[in-house]
């Protein structure tokens, strides 16, 4: 043992500036050598960006955005123009349902009122007044319906009288709608004109409710997504006011008619519902985003979609089997954003190619 280790000593004693130039020229070319050989010595893993084929969930979803509203809102007009008298809500304020709101002044409407009680007086005293002078004109009551004469006489006396009556209801109920009154429980979120004393008209004094206990979430879904959504999928919401959570929420309308986004696309408005509202965290107008579940399996082999290669309407992928790269041709199946399910073709663990690393 020790004879062999000194002339293993003494042989590189006596080629010691051989082997010197040779470590020397070893390393000058492993410091010129191109990148291109290096890969090529390496392997194909030093070449290409790979992946390995792998078993996991998959989800397929489509992606839309819209924002928060509420199920029970209502918008309150008053039915005729007058000055703004009474208003007994701010925005922000809780309201209980038939809660009164605002009012007109009812002065004028009350004088109208008593004006048509006046002109029902005096028609139903003409109305008597006409049944009493044919009663004295010594025909029976069975001989004026026989006569077409007085019988038309006495059938517009009473339409006259009928109409009179409406006039009435219908200035008893205008002084009724001057006040309006909440239909719902909620908060006020929107007041166009909150100070009295001013003159409005139905279409500039609007007082806007949402009940805060029952809110949905209203998406924009594009017009090439439409076909894969339905009632009941399930939904993964994202606030921008919570970017950090998650809500889960489920589809439960979907528009029958299309409206024109801001860009210019066609979209279906959809409701999606929301988990309770505790402490009113969901507020009208809140943007988000939402991920449409539209197929989900569970424990399947996928692969990254860049992998696929389309050949003569056939799918294949490159794996990576030692130093050399191999074709295969796969049978594919569902698809998210990212990955594809592979149903035929494809082990767990094997090694596909995505694409050439950049040099």
């Amino acid at each position: 043992m020790k004879a062999g280790i000194k002339k293993l000593i003494e042989l590189i004693k006596k080629h010691k500036i051989a082997i010197s130039v040779g470590l020397a020229v070893f390393i000058i070319f492993l410091a010129v050598v191109p990148p291109r050989v290096k890969k090529i010595m390496a392997g194909p893993q030093a070449q290409y960006e790979t992946a390995k084929v792998k078993k996991e969930n998959l989800i397929q979803s489509v992606s839309a955005s819209g924002e928060i509203a509420s199920q029970e809102q209502v918008d309150l007009k008053f039915q005729t123009s007058g000055q703004l008298a009474w208003v007994g809500v701010k925005e922000g304020d809780q309201v209980k349902k038939w809660q009164a709101i605002a009012s007109l002044d009812k002065r004028e409407l009350e004088k109208d009122l008593r004006i048509e009680l006046n002109d029902y007086l005096n028609e139903r005293w003409d109305f008597e007044q006409t049944y009493e002078d044919y009663e004295k004109s010594g025909l029976s009551e069975e001989k004026w319906l026989v006569t077409d004469a007085i019988k038309r006489i006495l059938q517009k006396a009473q339409f006259d009288l009928n109409n009179k009556v409406i006039d009435v209801e219908i200035a008893d109920l205008t002084v009724k709608l001057a006040t309006i009154s909440s239909p719902i429980d909620g908060v006020v979120t929107s007041i166009d004109v909150p100070i009295a004393g001013v003159n409005i008209t139905p279409a500039t004094a609007v007082f806007t409710i949402a009940n805060p206990g029952l809110m949905k979430f209203i998406a924009d879904i594009d017009e090439s997504d439409i076909g894969k959504t339905s009632i009941g999928q399930k939904v993964i919401i994202t606030l921008d006011a919570y970017p950090e959570e998650e809500f889960e929420g489920e589809i439960t309308k979907i528009a029958f008619a299309a409206i024109t986004t801001s860009g210019g696309g066609t979209a279906f408005k959809a409701d999606i519902s929301l988990p309770e509202n505790i402490d009113q965290r969901f507020k009208v107008g809140m943007n988000g985003d939402v991920e449409i579940v539209t197929a989900e399996k569970t424990d399947v082999i996928t692969v990254p979609t860049e992998a696929i290669k389309i050949r003569d309407s056939k799918n294949y992928v490159q794996i990576i089997e030692g130093r050399s790269i191999k074709e295969i041709e796969v049978e594919t199946g569902l698809e998210s954003d990212t990955e594809i399910e592979i149903i035929s073709g494809l082990e767990e663990g094997q090694l596909v190619v995505i694409g050439k690393k950049e040099s």
